[in-house]
């Protein structure tokens, strides 16, 4: 598909996620292969036009990262016009505005959410942003505020006449946060009110199938995988190669799974330092273990980390109490393998808020903080 002038190797996006979208996360999935396009963490246009130094830290990038795009999120027109400025000369390839955070601190400002609520407020923002760029400028946004105000469709046709080059739609409203089930027919009204830009689906894809079936039922152009992607790094070439082939492959074994955890940690040290690194990293290494199976050790030992060191050492300890869990080769007894991963959207009416939703929880970053 394209995207402004860029023709992308895939229909598949990166979520932004704060705390968690960084350039380690980003390069490791990249390397897997699949993704086509990537998006930065959430930023302040406000923090980045002072060259905050967490703001700088959380649009940092590197030649393997491309193609990419910085979110910006702010109320303030000539704040988020310079912000954009700033991210065309840091060599980004697109600029994306946060019209779908549902965090109070970003909605409370005027950002995220709330600016879906003021159309013309908005469009005469993003026009302002538009006429200051080179780079197209793209959106995300929820379905509304809530249930009796579904303006994803209205605000759609706005920002396609101000001249916005796609549109990201989150199948939830604000008021939902990350709970419920995603909306595929609240996607499909924002497909139908734009004429020729592209519209891109996102939330609670964590399978191939899964993204198979938003793209059927929405007829969206692409589709933007979040916090599936924490759990399985590889979605997005296993997504690919379904969507080429009409083929499934498996998941990836546990040898695999460590192979790539190893890896995004030595990116985390490389990036933050190997204190600070494996610090953070706490927060990232539970994901991957949601799909090792028997995991209480790890996942007890990990959030304890201060090095690599350290680190190793929980893996060791881990894997000497995982035999027990497995037959002479190695594998996972059948009883003791996770279930299979399903979106909500997938499940037959009624059965979806049986799911857990803190299977995939709501990861919390320094957007909260801000």
């Amino acid at each position: 598909m394209r995207l402004g002038p860029y023709e992308l190797s895939s229909n598949l996006f990166l979520s932004p996620l704060a705390g968690y979208t960084n350039l380690p996360m980003r390069l490791t999935l990249r390397e897997l292969g699949g993704l086509g396009w990537a998006t930065t963490d959430l930023v302040n246009a406000r923090s980045l036009i002072e060259r905050n130094r967490i703001a700088l830290k959380l649009v940092a990038s590197a030649p393997g990262d491309r193609p990419l795009a910085i979110q910006l999120f702010g109320s303030v027109p000539e704040e988020m016009r310079d912000a954009a400025v700033i991210c065309q000369e840091m060599g980004a390839q697109s600029v994306d505005i946060n019209m779908g955070c549902p965090v109070k601190k970003v909605v409370n400002i005027g950002g995220g959410s709330a600016m879906m609520n003021e159309l013309d407020k908005t469009a005469a923002l993003v026009r302002g942003m538009i006429d200051a760029v080179k780079i197209p400028v793209t959106a995300k946004m929820r379905l509304g505020w809530d249930d009796d105000n579904l303006t994803a469709p209205d605000l759609a046709r706005v920002l396609e006449d101000v001249g916005v080059a796609a549109i990201f739609v989150h199948g939830r409203t604000r008021a939902q946060g990350f709970s419920g089930t995603v909306n595929l027919a609240g996607i499909r009204s924002v497909v139908q009110a734009v004429k020729n830009i592209p519209v891109i689906g996102n939330g609670d894809v964590t399978t191939p199938e899964a993204a198979k079936h938003m793209l059927d039922e929405t007829g969206c152009a692409g589709v933007s995988i979040g916090r599936g992607a924490f759990y399985d790094p590889w979605i997005f070439r296993r997504t690919e190669h379904l969507l080429r082939t009409g083929e499934s492959t498996p998941e990836p074994d546990f040898n695999e799974r460590l192979r790539v955890l190893r890896r995004h940690f030595e990116r985390y040290l490389e990036f933050y330092g190997e204190e600070h690194g494996a610090r953070l990293f706490r927060k990232v290494a539970p994901w991957y273990a949601k799909r090792f199976g028997p995991a209480k050790p790890f996942k007890t030992g990990i959030i304890t980390i201060t090095s690599r060191a350290d680190f190793e050492a929980v893996v060791a300890s881990y894997l000497k109490w995982r035999a027990q869990f497995c037959d002479d080769a190695g594998n996972l007894l059948e009883k003791f393998a996770p279930q299979p991963m399903t979106a909500s959207f997938m499940l037959p009416p009624g059965e979806a808020n049986a799911l857990d939703r803190l299977a995939i929880p709501v990861p919390k970053g320094p957007v909260d903080t801000w």
